[in-house]
């Protein structure tokens, strides 16, 4: 009986983490508004006009070289990151100006401007538009990564499915661990109650043909 009571106290105790993991599975699996969350957003590029001329440098472990609305750029990585450079000069390209990034964001934005509309917001490197889209330029890498509401009801479903409750590192990282020793704690407890109810149904047979 004692079994039977954990099992059936564990077993209440995972009802809301079963519901959850049983609704955030089947979304896993469907995939609503995946492709648009997470879409790749990049600086939509040119045909460059020539070939670039430049004398590398060993320390240069690869590098880009683009064109997009502001002009050419060159990208540079090395073992301390990456770099933008001048294609001209070599030297690193200073940062954007306002209507700069604005230029290069909405260039990008024309390939799906449903998603993204128009911008109403630039601070520092955080670009926000009117369909509540934030996108955050890289400008060292000249790169871009969007980010909606959808996208954060997304990653909520994610800390849902893990245990991800409290928004507390700490509690969340014990969380997880928890209930993956408690669903193995009610499989176990299941197993032993099973075992037993067969058993006992066999210790009854044997009782019920000895009286026979």
């Amino acid at each position: 009986m004692r079994i039977r009571k954990i099992h059936r106290v564990i077993g209440l105790v995972l009802l809301l983490p079963f519901l959850g993991w049983t609704v955030t599975g089947l979304v896993f699996f469907i995939k609503p508004g995946y492709e648009g969350a997470f879409e790749l957003l990049q600086p939509k590029t040119y045909p460059l006009d020539g070939t670039l001329s430049v004398t590398t440098d060993p320390a240069w472990l690869e590098f880009r070289y683009l064109r997009t609305i502001l002009g050419t750029h060159l990208l540079v990585r090395t073992s301390e990151g990456w770099l933008h450079l001048d294609p001209a000069s070599l030297r690193p390209r200073d940062k954007p100006t306002e209507d700069e990034v604005r230029s290069l964001v909405t260039d990008a934005f024309s390939t799906h401007p449903q998603r993204y509309g128009n911008i109403t917001s630039i601070s520092n490197n955080t670009i926000t538009t009117d369909t509540n889209t934030r996108i955050i330029l890289d400008w060292k890498r000249l790169s871009l990564q969007q980010r909606g509401t959808d996208t954060d009801r997304i990653d909520l479903l994610y800390r849902i499915h893990y245990l991800q409750w409290t928004g507390v590192t700490v509690v969340d990282r014990i969380l997880g661990p928890l209930g993956l020793a408690l669903v193995l704690a009610l499989s176990v407890l299941g197993l032993l109650l099973a075992k037993g109810s067969t058993t006992l149904k066999q210790v009854r047979s044997s009782d019920q043909a000895g009286l026979a």
